[in-house]
C-alpha cells in the first residue's frame, strides 16, 4: 500500500523530492535511531545521489560493514524489496565526534568539501547521565567543528542542526528563538575551559555550569544552539527542535523501534509488570514525536532553508528555528498515554510479563521514595530469591536501583507543563504542496494517538521483546 501511494504521489509535483534529486548529503548520527530512519527515507522517497554517513568502527566492525549490516534490519526490508541496491548509495566516512577534527581524514574532508550540498547534523549523546566532558565533546564541540567544515563546502545549500525541544527547558513557554540569556557562561568560554582542563576537572564544574539545567544533555544542546547563533554567519543554517522521538507512526513500517529511552522505557517497564510506580504528573502533556514524522520535517527543513537561501543570497537571513512537538489541538497527557497503553496491552500481551501490570503515579518526591519500597524494592527481593532457588543469577534488585535512578532523572520532564510556539513549523507545513504533505507528512494535528500507540506497543513486542505477533504467542501471553 505504501509503495502504491508513493507511486501515485510521484506523478504529482513534489518540490522536496525534486530538491533532493542528485543531491549529495552528509549525515552525522547515521547509525542512531533517527539517523537510520533518515537514511531509509532518503533512499526510498528521493533520488539523492549519495549519502555520506559519519561513522566509527564498533565491536570489530568497520564503518562500511556496519552499513552492510542494515540489510538485516526490518526498517530496510521494504526499501530493499523495491530497490535491492539502494544501500550502495550510502558511503561511510570514518570519524568520531569525540575526536579532534571529528576524526575525519584529510582525503575524506576534501571529498566532503567538493561534493556535499546538504548537511544533516543529527549526532548527539542523548544519555541524561553522561559526564559533562563527553557531552561537551559530542554535543557542543562537534557542532562547532561541523560549522567549520561547512564553511569550506563549495556547494553547500543547507545545514540542519538537530537540537531538542528541551534545549531551553528552564523556561515554561518556549518559542522559536534563541535564548542566550539562560547560560551562565558562553559556549565559547565553556569550550575554552574544556580544552584547557582535564576530564575530571570539567566534570567537577558541572553543578556550577549547569545551574538550572536538569542534565548535561539539555545543557550542551543549549550551548550548541548558541554556537549556531554566533558562528553560522553567511551559512544556510536552521535548527530543528523535536520532542522525545519514539517509534514510527506509518513508514516504512508502523511501530518500528530499536531502543528503550524516555517514554518507551516507561511503556516497556509497565507492560512487563516491572515499573508499577512513577514520579509523574498524569496531567502533564507527553512531548513525544513519531520518528518518521520527525525525519520528514528534518528533510523539509533542509529544502526550505536552501530555498530561502537562494531567494536572499545578498542578505543572509538568521537561522530559522523549527519547534516540533504535539500540537495544542491534539495533545496527549501522561495519564492518557498510560490509559491507552493499559487498554492496548490486553490486545498485545507480553509473554515475558513477570508481574501483573499496574501503574500508579505521584508528583510527591518523598512519597515516591517511600512507596517504591513496597512497589519495587520488596518485590525485587522476592523475585531475586525465586531466581536463586531456580539456580539463576539474581538481577531484579540491581535493575530496580538503575530504574529508580532513571525515574529520578526523567521526573523533571514528566512533571512539567511546557507550552511551545511552533509558528515556523506551521508555516512550513502550510507551504507544502499536496504531494509533499503526503510524502513528507509531519503535522502533529492529524496524528491518531490510539492507532499510533497500538502500533507502538505491537512494535515494542516484536522488535524489542522479540515476541512474534502470532495468535499462539498472544494466547500464551494471556
Amino acid at each position: 500500500v505504501l509503495k502504491v501511494r508513493e507511486q501515485l504521489l510521484t506523478a504529482m509535483e513534489s518540490q522536496i523530492k525534486a530538491f533532493y534529486k542528485k543531491k549529495t548529503i552528509f549525515l552525522t548520527g547515521g547509525s542512531g535511531f533517527m539517523g537510520r530512519v533518515a537514511v531509509e527515507k532518503l533512499l526510498r522517497s528521493t533520488d539523492a545521489a549519495r549519502i555520506y554517513v559519519l561513522m566509527r568502527q564498533k565491536r570489530g566492525q568497520s564503518p562500511q560493514e556496519r552499513i552492510e549490516s542494515w540489510k538485516t534490519i526490518p526498517l530496510f526490508e521494504l526499501l530493499l524489496k523495491s530497490k535491492p541496491n539502494a544501500l550502495e548509495r550510502v558511503v561511510s566516512i570514518s570519524g568520531d565526534c569525540e575526536e579532534p577534527d571529528l576524526g575525519i581524514s584529510l582525503a575524506d574532508r576534501e571529498i566532503l568539501k567538493k561534493e556535499v550540498q546538504v548537511v544533516l547534523h543529527c549526532a548527539a549523546t542523548v544519555n541524561f547521565f553522561e559526564v559533562l566532558h563527553k557531552a561537551l565533546d559530542i554535543n557542543t564541540r562537534a557542532t562547532r567543528l561541523m560549522l567549520e567544515l561547512a564553511r569550506e563546502m563549495q556547494k553547500l545549500e543547507a545545514f540542519v542542526y538537530v537540537s531538542t525541544a528541551f534545549s531551553n527547558c528552564v523556561f515554561q513557554h518556549i518559542t522559536e528563538k534563541f535564548y542566550p540569556g539562560n547560560l551562565r557562561c558562553s559556549a565559547d568560554n565553556v569550550l575554552k575551559v574544556r580544552k584547557l582542563c582535564d576530564d575530571m576537572v570539567v566534570d567537577g564544574m558541572a553543578p556550577a555550569l549547569l545551574d538550572k539545567f536538569p542534565n548535561t544533555y539539555t545543557y550542551t544542546k543549549a550551548l550548541a544552539e548558541q554556537l549556531i547563533q554566533t558562528e553560522s554567519d553567511k551559512l544556510p543554517v536552521c535548527i530543528y527542535r523535536p520532542g522525545s522521538i519514539v517509534s514510527t507512526n506509518r513508514e516504512p513500517i508502523p511501530g518500528w523501534i530499536d531502543n528503550i529511552y524516555g517514554p518507551i522505557a516507561s511503556m516497556y517497564g509497565y507492560v512487563l509488570g516491572i515499573i508499577r510506580l512513577a514520579l509523574m504528573d498524569a496531567n502533564s502533556p507527553a512531548c513525544i514525536i513519531p520518528v518518521d514524522l520527525s525525519v520528514n520535517l528534518l528533510l523539509a527543513c533542509a529544502w526550505h532553508t536552501a530555498t530561502a537561501s537562494n531567494e536572499f543570497k545578498t542578505d543572509r537571513m538568521p537561522p530559522t528555528i523549527y519547534n516540533h512537538v504535539p500540537h495544542a489541538k491534539n495533545l496527549i497527557t501522561y495519564g492518557q498515554f498510560l490509559n491507552f497503553v493499559d487498554k492496548i496491552r490486553h490486545i498485545y500481551p507480553f509473554e515475558r510479563t513477570i508481574w501483573y501490570p499496574i501503574m500508579h503515579t505521584t508528583t510527591i518526591s518523598w512519597l515516591f521514595k517511600v512507596a517504591r519500597i513496597f512497589y519495587h524494592v520488596v518485590p525485587g527481593h522476592v523475585m531475586d530469591f525465586v531466581l536463586l532457588l531456580r539456580g539463576q543469577k539474581p538481577r531484579m534488585v540491581r535493575l530496580y536501583a538503575k530504574m529508580h535512578k532513571a525515574i529520578d532523572k526523567m521526573a523533571y520532564f514528566s512533571n512539567q507543563k511546557w507550552t511551545f510556539e511552533a509558528t515556523n513549523t506551521d508555516q512550513l507545513w502550510q507551504s507544502l504542496s499536496i504531494a509533499d504533505k503526503e510524502l513528507f507528512a509531519f503535522d502533529m494535528r492529524s496524528l491518531d494517538w490510539n492507532k499510533f500507540l497500538t502500533n507502538g506497543l505491537s512494535g515494542l513486542r516484536l522488535h524489542l521483546a522479540k515476541e512474534e505477533a502470532s495468535d499462539e504467542s498472544i494466547r500464551r501471553a494471556r
